[in-house]
């Protein structure tokens, strides 16, 4: 059977988004078809119906646009990647067929929208590449890069192989990307994150240097704070960055340029021991409340809860960092009145770094601006 033109479009813009579930906007409401169509049906409970009533009618699901959020986050949370496609031109205006394209494809580790994230989490998207050296000590190496797309902070590392459950626990990633074929895939998979592959071409050296010289404005990558054996990490930022500019087709100049994180700048905790100190999740449940940071965080704003869950993951073991804290809060006990007046001016300000981060990729509601 012919398809039709609409369904013809429908069919070029889910080949554009690969596995992703595709929310195809028609008139109110987001239309799903086939496969995708299934399975929104079973994981979010909606009706489903058929496009016609032939001889093979189309399986179909939706709701309408403005529950978009909603259903959104649900999808998110039960581990899909859903891309919205949407009407890029007035129906009123259109000759023929209305324009539509995918406008952002949403996984666990972009989203930037406030219905979706925990205000007092980041949310990191990790990238993890392998050491392509000839030496066996180079191919036990690993790049990681890791980016809170809703916030802008944008780091990396280069670590042993041995150490990456450790750095799992540590960053807590909300999605992981590495190449296709790669021999930590059944690894990453038997854990609870999300992974994604990508063509091994992303993270190749020369790819990856391109892509950040390009999108940062660099003539050179040395005065980021790497080193030659730094060469994987590199290349994980690279494809990190390459797969936020394929997925979310706006501006991503919040994103900072990615910084140096060195092991030993801070108390290296393995995963047994800091699962049973129960720093930030507990044992029980794996949530927030119960934990060490659940009875620590009296923060007013969701910046300051985000800076003490990295301050608690991440001990310092400089000796001079540690005292200039302690002294910030020996001034803060000792002159109460100031400190309660700055919780006081605090209370009253919003997640600003969330709320440019929606400004810079022009997604801004009118209260963020407000």
């Amino acid at each position: 059977m012919a398809k039709t033109p609409m369904m013809q479009q429908y069919d070029d813009a889910k080949q554009a988004c690969g596995d992703a579930l595709l929310l195809f906007r028609m008139g109110d409401f987001y239309e799903l078809f086939f496969e995708d169509a299934k399975t929104v049906a079973r994981v979010l409970g909606l009706t489903l119906t058929s496009r016609d009533k032939g001889e093979n009618p189309i399986p179909m699901a939706g709701f309408p646009h403005h529950q978009l959020d909603g259903y959104l986050a649900k999808l998110i949370h039960a581990g899909f990647r859903c891309a919205v496609c949407e009407q890029v031109e007035d129906p009123k205006l259109a000759k023929g067929l209305v324009k539509r394209e995918v406008t952002r494809v949403v996984s666990p580790g972009t989203i930037t929208d406030d219905a979706l994230l925990d205000p007092k989490e980041a949310n990191w998207l990790l990238a993890i590449c392998e050491d392509s050296g000839r030496s066996s000590e180079a191919r036990s190496r690993l790049g990681l890069a890791w980016a809170d797309l809703s916030t802008g902070r944008f780091l990396a590392t280069t670590i042993d192989q041995a150490r990456l459950g450790d750095q799992l626990a540590r960053i807590r990633p909300s999605e992981v990307l590495c190449a296709d074929g790669s021999t930590l895939v059944p690894q990453l998979r038997s854990g609870r994150v999300m992974v994604t592959t990508r063509p091994g071409w992303s993270f190749g050296l020369d790819e990856a240097t391109r892509t950040l010289e390009s999108h940062f404005e660099l003539k050179g990558l040395s005065g980021l704070g790497f080193d030659e054996s730094d060469a994987a990490a590199i290349r994980a930022c690279g494809g990190l960055l390459a797969y936020l500019q394929e997925t979310q087709k706006q501006s991503l100049r919040h994103l900072d340029r990615p910084i140096a994180w060195h092991v030993g700048s801070s108390l290296e905790v393995d995963e047994a021991t800091r699962r049973s100190l129960e720093l930030t999740r507990t044992i029980r449940d794996g949530k927030r409340d119960g934990s060490l940071l659940g009875v620590l965080d009296r923060c007013v704003t969701p910046m300051g809860s985000r800076l003490m869950a990295d301050w608690l993951s991440d001990p310092l073991t400089s000796r001079q960092r540690i005292d200039e804290r302690l002294d910030a809060v020996e001034f803060a006990v000792r002159t109460g009145d100031w400190a309660d007046a700055v919780r006081g001016f605090l209370q009253g300000i919003y997640d600003i770094q969330r709320v440019v981060s929606r400004i810079v990729a022009g997604r801004a509601t009118p209260r963020d601006l407000g």
